[in-house]
């Protein structure tokens, strides 16, 4: 929900730019900025001579652009990268006619304690480093010639004060909004939709509106409501005295209510979405024109069925993530998310869990419209510390602010289901007896601070203790009960907790490295380490796993354990998976030199694991049929071959033209498998339905390395200065076939009007940097981002290694 963009001209000369500007725009902030990292000085003054500064864009982490090193304070936890002190800043003009007007500055996250200064004034502190938060800049600010300078102070030096990897500095978008002084409150409208029925819905729509002329205003307020189609299906028209109301307290409400004929409904298959117009006037003059995006679909969670949408149950297969884009870092970028989501979306996800802080808006933005039912969770601790720099020191003065914050942002999102308010927090224990109640003190007055904004979604915490005496849930707030981990507890849920409803806030926490395999039989399951606090080493090398879906932390389970246990139980409503993707940071149960996690269904890259082809299987309707792992052994090995398969009634493994043998899933099985004796050649692998052939799948020995491939996920992006292409980069043999095993290093060169913005393999103890233009392969695999630089035409990129054949792409920006 954004305020309407308007023509507007911006002419930028190095950090100066001149803002020409009509009725209400949200204008795009990020460009033109200085930066510094520096602990040791104060920046913010006007008079600061930032000539010699780094000249950039927002979004910014500086973190990832740091090397990993084992004596970083973040540790291997926080990714072994480097926090600090990192001072932006950046000069600006403001034409005359503006003076009657507001300016806002409004940055979507900021990691962390920031200080924003304009001319030397403090705007404020924010200490929370995933909030979204705005200023008033007007009544700082010089008009005219006379250039402003605002500078924001960013502080991630005390560490370690996150459990993942955070990142450091403005990793999200800034944003210049111009309004009159009547207008539609920062995050100002509320869309509910209390009556849904097939002919006709009733939309509710609340309107907070800002009076800070301090006089009287007698104003309509017009809400038009449009399909996605652009045709007008509603509206309204009511009129307000702001004198009453707004003159002295700054404030007016109104509710309107509207009927839209022949809904059609958001749902995760066709996530249909409507908008609303607020347009406020006076005496007929346009004031304000305020758009807010939202959905229209009903759901509910029951005791015994689990979770409807729309009417229809179905299972909420969701993952968890952080909010890291791999090589990317922390600094957010739309297509970067998007691809996430794609991929996501490709193997019968439906679900995100925004672990465990406020997103990015435009994660949010894009659940929406591609229909995923988000968790949007707010913390991962109260005041009991997990680690000694983290928000514990922050929550008793920016808790309650925080969280409305957070509501009062995300709460139109049609794809935000559930609110979450905490990840494993430490106050589950303590003794009444002994007079600790702070759970159930500290749970019932955060639910009340949501059922005061939003009485529309349920509210959940994410426990990891599930015994009868977790305060938390025994504080009797919460609409429904979430469960980390313990699976095998889930079937005994309504004898533990009568009369509630169970939703699985986080599961599985399983292992892989993409790629790595073993001899260990695939049905011998592995809870590694046998103690969380010990370092493991892999016996196949330095911290890595095997591929196949048999290992896991001792808290965890398999990815099959965990979806069984889903499966069999209807009142189990949903899971979110730990986790969507390998992240930055928390390598655990390993430590150094891991520095980024092995519990993803892809890897760091975005490249998939063989598990995400088992999920594909059994959540989609495309026809599946993946067998692994790869096909260069020792003669004389024994191997296990796993087949994921759907659309069919058995399948048939064939090595080198020789069957051995049909296979059929039976009972609670998942999977087939065979037990092959090696011989280098051909595995070729055939599903059927009704004796007819649906899919045939192969994997083949590699021979000798040979060449470079490379293939871009898009072959035209937007020449915008942001959008990017994701280039995989596979090492093969002469006939094309990948080598499973191969490490070589590849230099990156580009040419025409593109830049190289990450470079990576999904290797989790890799040290080399992600922003440079060169990379070692893992088990075959690498990857190179390209990010168009604003001008049209094409970019190259040449992908050389020693000894190799290189290989050349071209992508269009336009």
């Amino acid at each position: 929900m954004n305020h309407s963009k308007f023509i507007l001209l911006v002419v930028f000369a190095f950090s100066f730019f001149t803002i020409s500007a009509q009725h209400t725009r949200r204008i795009d902030f990020n460009k033109g900025w200085k930066f510094k990292l520096d602990n040791s000085n104060d920046y913010h003054q006007v008079k600061v001579d930032d000539a010699s500064w780094r000249q950039l864009d927002l979004p910014h982490d500086w973190s990832i652009e740091g090397k990993f090193r084992a004596d970083n304070p973040a540790t291997a936890g926080g990714g072994a990268l480097p926090g600090g002190v990192g001072w932006y800043r950046k000069s600006f003009s403001i034409p005359l006619k503006e003076r009657d007007n507001e300016v806002f500055i409004e940055f979507d996250g900021v990691y962390r304690n920031s200080e924003v200064y304009i001319n030397d004034h403090l705007l404020g502190k924010r200490p929370n480093g995933y909030i979204s938060f705005q200023y008033e800049l007007s009544s700082f600010l010089h008009y005219g010639n006379i250039k402003n300078v605002i500078s924001v102070k960013v502080d991630n030096s005390q560490q370690p004060n996150s459990r993942w990897y955070s990142g450091s500095g403005i990793y999200r978008n800034v944003w210049l909004t111009f309004l009159n002084k009547v207008h539609v409150d920062h995050w100002g409208t509320f869309v509910t939709t209390p009556e849904v029925l097939e002919k006709r819905t009733s939309v509710l729509i609340n309107t907070n509106l800002k009076n800070d002329d301090h006089r009287s205003h007698l104003i309509s307020l017009t809400t038009n409501i449009y399909n996605n189609e652009g045709k007008k299906v509603g509206e309204s028209f009511s009129k307000l005295n702001l004198s009453e109301s707004a003159a002295e307290t700054g404030t007016g409400r109104s509710e309107q209510q509207i009927t839209v004929e022949h809904p059609i409904l958001w749902s995760i298959e066709n996530p249909y979405l409507y908008k609303a117009v607020s347009e406020v006037r006076e005496n007929g003059i346009l004031k304000d024109s305020y758009t807010t995006r939202f959905g229209i679909r009903y759901f509910n969670f029951d005791i015994n069925k689990g979770f409807s949408l729309n009417g229809k149950f179905m299972k909420i297969l969701g993952v968890c993530d952080h909010q890291d884009l791999g090589a990317l870092g922390s600094a957010i970028n739309t297509r970067a998310l998007e691809r996430q989501l794609e991929l996501l979306k490709n193997m019968g996800c439906n679900g995100i869990r925004t672990s465990h802080n406020p997103p990015a808006p435009e994660l949010l933005e894009l659940c929406d419209r591609m229909g995923f039912i988000v968790m949007d969770e707010a913390f991962d601790m109260w005041a009991k510390q997990k680690n000694k720099f983290d928000y514990h020191l922050d929550w008793s003065e920016w808790h309650k602010k925080d969280l409305e914050d957070q509501l009062f942002r995300d709460r139109n999102h049609p794809s935000v289901f559930i609110w979450s308010i905490g990840n494993e927090i430490p106050e589950q224990g303590g003794d009444p007896a002994k007079g600790d109640t702070s759970g159930r003190v500290i749970a019932r007055e955060l639910v009340g601070i949501v059922k005061s904004i939003d009485n529309s979604r349920p509210v959940v915490t994410a426990n990891d203790q599930t015994w009868k005496g977790n305060n938390i849930i025994n504080s009797g707030v919460f609409d429904l009960i979430g469960y980390n981990y313990h699976q095998q507890e889930w079937a005994g849920f309504q004898e533990r907790w009568p009369g509630k409803k169970l939703i699985i806030t986080e599961s599985t926490s399983a292992l892989e490295t993409r790629g790595q395999y073993d001899l260990v039989p695939f049905d011998t399951i592995r809870r590694w380490p046998k103690r969380w606090d010990i370092p493991f080493k892999h016996p196949t090398g330095a911290y890595t796993v095997s591929a196949y879906d048999n290992v896991s932390t001792p808290w965890g389970s398999t990815h099959e354990e965990s979806i069984k246990a889903l499966i069999k139980n209807d009142f189990v409503s949903g899971m979110y998976i730990w986790t969507g993707f390998d992240y930055l940071g928390e390598p655990t149960p390993y430590s150094w030199p891991a520095r980024s996690s092995y519990f993803g269904i892809l890897d760091l890259a975005g490249f998939p694991k063989d598990v995400y082809y088992l999920y594909q299987s059994l959540f989609t309707k495309k026809a599946v049929l993946h067998i692994y792992p790869t096909w260069n052994w020792i003669s004389g090995d024994t191997v296990d071959v796993v087949g994921y398969y759907n659309n069919a009634d058995e399948v048939e493994l064939l090595l080198n033209g020789r069957s051995l043998g049909n296979r059929s899933k039976t009972g609670e099985d998942l999977h087939v498998k065979w037990t092959v004796p090696y011989e280098p050649g051909i595995l070729k692998a055939i599903s059927r339905r009704n004796g007819k052939v649906v899919l045939i799948s192969e994997v083949k020995t590699a021979g000798r390395i040979a060449k470079i491939k490379l293939k871009a996920d898009r072959s035209i992006i937007h020449a915008d200065g942001k959008d990017l292409s994701f280039i995989t980069v596979s090492l093969s043999d002469a006939n094309g076939v990948t080598i499973p095993n191969a490490n070589n290093e590849i230099q990156f060169k580009i040419s025409g009007n593109g830049v190289i913005v990450g470079v990576d393999s999904g290797d989790p103890i890799s040290h080399e940097s992600f922003k440079v233009d060169h990379h070692t392969a893992l088990n075959g695999l690498a990857l190179c981002i390209i990010q168009s630089n604003g001008k049209m035409g094409f970019i190259k990129l040449t992908a050389s290694s020693a000894g190799l054949e290189s290989s050349t792409i071209e992508v269009e920006a336009k």
